[in-house]
């Protein structure tokens, strides 16, 4: 990855819906030249896909929570029956398996505390295979909207 391909992936992150064309005078190079860029970065897999940018707010879904979480028994099968399970629920916005003293990291977004209470007694604890959780509203959320390349 070049200097023209991270600059690129920098302008595309921070607008998917310009065209070849603005994305290829934003970085200084002929049509023909970006639009290969991108076909070649998307090959290589570097571009996985283009999201558009939702509001939660505007979802009804005003309180987020990290739900950190232990299972048991530690298994394979145990861990991607649990993640599976929970992606699927329309609460859940990311899943992480993590190492330590918890062994999953669930992101949620509901409507409400009450919602949140709801959410974890009906569906969440319910689960046999679940040994503890615990859950940290979240108050601000800021998160880096352009991922740059790292130097070795």
């Amino acid at each position: 990855m070049d200097e023209l391909d991270a600059a690129i992936i920098r302008h595309l992150q921070q607008n998917a819906r310009q065209t070849n064309r603005e994305l290829a005078r934003a970085v200084g190079i002929a049509p023909s030249t970006c639009l290969e860029r991108v076909r070649l970065l998307r090959a290589r897999g570097v571009i996985t896909g283009y999201h558009a940018e939702i509001s939660l707010a505007a979802l009804n879904r005003t309180v987020q929570a990290l739900l950190h979480v232990q299972v048991r028994p530690l298994s394979r099968e145990v861990i991607e029956s649990f993640k599976t399970s929970i992606t699927a629920l329309p609460e859940v916005l990311s899943v992480f398996v993590v190492a330590g003293a918890d062994d999953f990291l669930v992101h949620v977004a509901v409507p409400s505390v009450d919602a949140l209470h709801a959410f974890l007694m009906d569906k969440f604890s319910k689960r046999r295979e679940i040994l503890g959780f615990r859950s940290s509203v979240i108050y601000q959320h800021a998160r880096t909207m352009v991922v740059e390349p790292l130097d070795d």
